[in-house]
């Protein structure tokens, strides 16, 4: 299940890193997100961790787009429904 769910996640934060109305440091941000989570040899349960740590700064930044925001936030949630374990 953990493999879907952030099988999914990639899907949307390639969406937003093609995206050229989102800020490029939010683009770069979103693609070392997506670096963590497709890194082998990582428990999902960690790369979860690093992704939503990464996630909350950058949404909080004041020139994120409001439903780059929610994609955002969208994908921190669908991640922290991976189990510790």
């Amino acid at each position: 299940m953990s493999e879907k769910v952030i099988k999914q996640c990639v899907e949307i934060l390639e969406r937003i890193m093609s995206d050229d109305t989102v800020p490029r440091n939010i683009r770069r941000s979103a693609e070392n997100v997506k670096g963590i989570l497709l890194q082998e040899g990582l428990a999902e349960a960690v790369k979860a961790a690093s992704a939503i740590s990464i996630l909350d700064e950058i949404s909080n930044d004041p020139n994120i787009p409001l439903h780059t925001r929610t994609l955002i936030w969208n994908v921190a949630s669908q991640l922290e429904t991976i189990p510790v374990s």
